[in-house]
């Protein structure tokens, strides 16, 4: 039985990884201040005695001490995600994405964790152009979000060479899967189109739809912060990862299986038209992930496709959201 500390543990991913290690006999503490995590999220998980909800702030130091105190390892998922949002809103951004972040650090050092494994972005890659992204070769940022979350991993490096604290970056490629948010402002593309379909309502999709993303469903992820606690390979901490599946469909393609796939349910989605818009400021054109690093260090082995977590995530919405 390990201790875990879930930072933004009421969010997506968050609530995931909580339930998934409880469920194999761990301590789980989740912190979260609500921002854009919900308390149903993790509902059913509050009457598990193995379950601890602080309710709080990474921007609070005292907060993160009080969630650090015996805790053996920190899976960092706190962050105010969207590249639209950091651009409308780059102070924010920055105050919960670093200086949160940093104040994790901390207190996780001074809690003497023994592992502080974080949530990095694909973002990182910037205005690189090459495919498929390889780890040690990014780009300038586009966004502010971006900035943000390149910060991060320099945090974690200057942490582990002078505190050695053991840190383990994963840069999570378009995350999809069961809880994710389909309302708000920010809302990830594939909830929200699942919504729109769902409601005979038009998907918009950004540029002529071409742009291609290397979308990762949610147990893949789970998978690879399973492998990051549980190494005891030295060459495989003090690093990043790229977590993703290592394939990359068009939004043109992951519209016309959603359709598909929604279309087993209620028929008339399949004549749902879609509508092109604008392409968005920030957004990267293509996203591929090399995954050979994390096969070759971490033992990882991605089950799920894009059409294979699409046919779970778009059950889930049916049955959770209709």
């Amino acid at each position: 039985m390990k201790t875990l500390l879930v930072t933004g543990g009421a969010g997506f991913i968050g609530s995931n990884l909580c339930e998934y290690f409880l469920e194999k006999g761990n301590k789980v503490i989740c912190l979260d201040n609500f921002s854009t995590g919900h308390k149903h999220n993790i509902a059913h998980l509050l009457e598990n005695p193995n379950f601890t909800l602080i309710e709080g702030d990474i921007r609070n130091s005292e907060d993160c001490n009080k969630a650090t105190f015996g805790v053996d390892y920190v899976l960092h998922e706190a962050a105010l995600g969207s590249v639209p949002r950091s651009i409308n809103d780059p102070i924010t951004s920055n105050d919960v994405n670093v200086s949160g972040f940093l104040n994790m650090l901390v207190a996780a050092r001074d809690a003497k964790v023994k592992r502080f494994i974080y949530a990095a972005s694909s973002s990182t890659y910037g205005d690189s152009e090459s495919l498929p992204k390889v780890e040690n070769v990014i780009g300038k940022p586009l966004s502010p979000y971006a900035i943000t979350k390149y910060v991060n991993e320099l945090y974690a490096e200057i942490f582990s060479k002078t505190y050695g604290l053991e840190t383990i970056g994963l840069r999570y490629f378009n995350v999809f899967g069961r809880k994710q948010d389909p309302n708000g402002a920010y809302a990830a593309v594939i909830p929200k189109f699942v919504m729109q379909l769902m409601n005979h309502e038009s998907p918009i999709i950004n540029g002529d739809g071409n742009y291609s993303r290397d979308f990762t469903y949610i147990d893949n992820v789970i998978q690879m912060n399973e492998l990051a606690i549980n190494t005891t390979n030295q060459e495989a901490i003090n690093t990043v990862y790229n977590t993703a599946y290592g394939d990359r469909n068009t939004l043109n393609d992951l519209v016309a299986y959603l359709k598909e796939y929604l279309a087993a349910y209620d028929s008339k989605i399949a004549n749902v038209e879609v509508i092109h818009g604008s392409n968005r400021v920030g957004d990267i054109p293509h996203s591929l992930a090399s995954i050979d690093k994390a096969k070759k260090l971490l033992g990882y082995d991605p089950k799920y496709s894009m059409n294979e977590g699409l046919k779970e995530a778009v059950k889930w919405y049916w049955e959770n959201l209709k």
